[in-house]
């Protein structure tokens, strides 16, 4: 039913998610029976349906007044449902349980786990470090071997020459551990954690874990961070003839190059001439936006030292040759909604798991969770058959036994089995013993989140309203459900009699059946008209030398369309009777000669003809006219009274 919910609740007071606006005033703007309709209950209404906080101080007093009285049936249909004892109907609390537990699953995430971990990742990466580090790959005396390591550091040893020494990651170990400029989201957490705590200059105090190893690390610059930049360069190659490097035409190259600029020689026309990056110099050396980490240590240093575009480095060498860079483009840190699916992958990417994980320690300890060791390995035995699911008889006979408790609740085995096989891509006739186990996590972990999504609505005021919307929706839906749709009688006789009372609105326009041979070339079209001219059959033409896609088999024939449709239309229109054929016309790229098949002036259309059109527009004024005697019946026995005039002292300016 939610989708037809979704669809049908147009007034959209669900389904937004946005913050409880204020009480406001408590003015009453509207009373029915014993109820009330304050200022505040209209204001937060209007902005919920606007989706915005301050669309009722911006629109017009009428438009406020319209929605005042559409506010007011509308709380006279819920007032009604709660009259029918819809709080009481057991499929319709099922589905708002349901609901609960699905949206409020996706709730808690956001707002627990994603949403304060993509703004922490988004102020860290406003941030960059420049970071050296020592690493001691994981074994067995790793951990002491960084430990020592690290007390020698605290007793005034050079970082530089141990990592040169000591550290097992070849590619910084050379350069006394640096690996250049970080940011948040490029390292593994516990690195990352780690220098984010650490001053320039500074060594953080202990040793830090990795899937790497261990690592030692200090901090040895931060700035602020420049996501890309745009540069040009022109590289003279250590390699220009052959696999031997001579540095020395390179240098004079490069020499030669820098001269010319210096000279005042536009430095796109310099890369085109002396640049040996094949791949940039046809553009000027245009290099476009990268980031950082995307060049060569000596590279992306130079270029991102440069400080404002047009700039030129000095030159430069790296391990291709040597470079001078041209700065061309600065690109400012995002926004944060411009930044926000980035981030929001990269915090999956990196953090997201682990961060899950201990959420879901925390819920185990909240819930008193707690697993039935003797059921779970009685489960878990069976694993070494490979039939571990309740088509194994041994694991049939237990299916009703509890596989785990928290709090009141109980998950028992068969519970288990069916919650695992309605997961996408879960196959419990799979599952060895270790898989079991995982899966055991995994469905003890989703019910303890739906137990907090249960209990959402009691300590967060939001998604509280959240719910009271869709309550609120699917009362509605079933309201119009009775009193419209399902009386909606779609009688043959009616409708008839709709279209008669109706048939002015149902017309077609002045159309014309017309066919067309459509070349690219002006001189096949030309001889293909001086064939028609000698009277060559227009439909043989066109099934053979139209160039329209599939229009051959059809003879180049359009069937019958409006005048006004397109500029063939109303080219063919201009033609005087059936048989008279066009002048080749320019027309899309090309030129086509229009063979006029027939006109058919505006008439009205028939019943069968109107049949789709009087079916909609008959269902579409039953329903207003059910809708009314609804709103009725329900004015009838609520008597409200809307008072305007409270609107107009406190809108009168809109």
């Amino acid at each position: 039913m939610f989708l037809r919910v979704a669809v049908f609740f147009t007034l959209a007071f669900g389904l937004i998610l946005t913050s409880c606006a204020p009480e406001g005033s408590q003015a009453v703007l509207a009373e029915f029976g014993n109820q009330k309709i304050t200022l505040g209950d209209f204001e937060k209404a209007y902005d919920n349906n606007a989706g915005k906080d301050d669309a009722v101080e911006k629109d017009s007093l009428s438009k406020l007044k319209d929605f005042l009285k559409l506010y007011v049936d509308f709380r006279m249909k819920l007032r009604d449902a709660e009259i029918r004892g819809f709080d009481s109907d057991s499929a319709m609390q099922n589905e708002l349980q349901d609901y609960k537990k699905q949206v409020g699953v996706t709730y808690f995430l956001e707002k627990h786990l994603v949403d304060p971990g993509i703004h922490q990742l988004y102020e860290r990466r406003k941030w960059e470090f420049r970071v050296s580090h020592i690493m001691i790959r994981p074994d067995s005396n790793a951990k002491q071997l960084a430990e020592s390591l690290l007390d020698s550091l605290k007793h005034g040893a050079d970082f530089a020459t141990l990592a040169k020494k000591y550290s097992q990651d070849r590619y910084s170990a050379p350069d006394g551990g640096d690996i250049f400029y970080i940011t948040a989201g490029e390292v593994p957490p516990s690195f990352e954690d780690a220098v984010y705590a650490t001053q320039p200059g500074h060594i953080y105090p202990h040793v830090v874990k990795t899937q790497f190893g261990y690592h030692i690390i200090k901090v040895t610059d931060k700035r602020p961070r420049i996501p890309e930049i745009r540069a040009s360069h022109i590289l003279a190659s250590f390699y220009q003839n052959s696999k031997t490097p001579d540095t020395l035409a390179a240098r004079l190259k490069i020499d030669s190059a820098m001269a010319e600029l210096k000279a005042g020689v536009n430095f796109a026309d310099v890369a085109k001439r002396f640049s040996d990056d094949y791949g940039s110099k046809v553009h000027g050396g245009d290099l476009g936006y990268f980031g950082i980490r995307a060049m060569v240590k000596p590279f992306a240093e130079a270029a991102f030292n440069l400080k404002k575009v047009g700039d030129i480095s000095p030159i430069i060498e790296s391990r291709y040759g040597y470079h001078i860079i041209k700065l061309t483009g600065i690109k400012p840190y995002p926004t944060f909604e411009e930044d926000k699916d980035k981030l929001t992958k990269i915090y999956k990417q990196t953090r997201y798991q682990a961060q899950y994980d201990s959420l879901i320690d925390n819920l185990r300890k909240k819930y008193d969770y707690r697993l039935n060791d003797v059921v779970y390995n009685q489960v878990a035995a069976q694993g070494d058959s490979g039939k571990i699911s309740l088509d194994n008889p041994d694991i049939d006979k237990i299916k009703n036994d509890s596989l785990f408790y928290f709090n009141s609740g109980v998950v028992n085995v068969d519970d288990f089995f069916n919650k695992l096989d309605s997961q996408p891509g879960n196959s419990p006739k799979l599952l060895n013993t270790a898989g079991f186990k995982q899966a055991v996590d995994k469905v003890s972990g989703d019910v303890l989140i739906e137990q907090e999504a249960l209990n959402l609505d009691k300590t967060d005021p939001k998604f509280a309203s959240l719910m009271q919307n869709y309550k609120d929706g699917i009362y509605i839906f079933k309201l119009q459900q009775d009193e419209v749709w399902n009386k909606l009688k779609l009688d043959s006789v009616d409708l008839y009699k709709f279209y008669l009372a109706n048939k002015d609105k149902y017309r077609w326009p002045d159309r014309v059946e017309f066919k067309e041979l459509f070349s690219r070339s002006d001189s096949a079209i030309n001889y293909y008209y001086s064939l028609l001219k000698q009277g060559e059959n227009f439909d043989s033409l066109a099934s053979k030398y139209t160039e329209r896609a599939g229009f051959k088999t059809k003879n180049g024939d359009w069937g019958l369309v409006a005048v006004t449709g397109s500029d063939l239309a109303r080219d063919a229109d201009k033609l005087d009777k059936p048989g008279d054929y066009s002048k080749p016309v320019s027309f899309e790229g090309g030129y086509s000669i229009i063979y006029l098949v027939k006109k058919d002036p505006a008439h009205d259309k028939t019943f069968e003809e109107a049949r789709a059109e009087v079916s909609g527009a008959y269902q579409e004024a039953e329903s207003k006219r059910l809708e009314n005697e609804y709103i009725g019946y329900l004015t009838k026995i609520y008597k409200p009274k809307i008072f305007y005039s409270e609107l107009d002292k406190v809108y009168k300016s809109n």
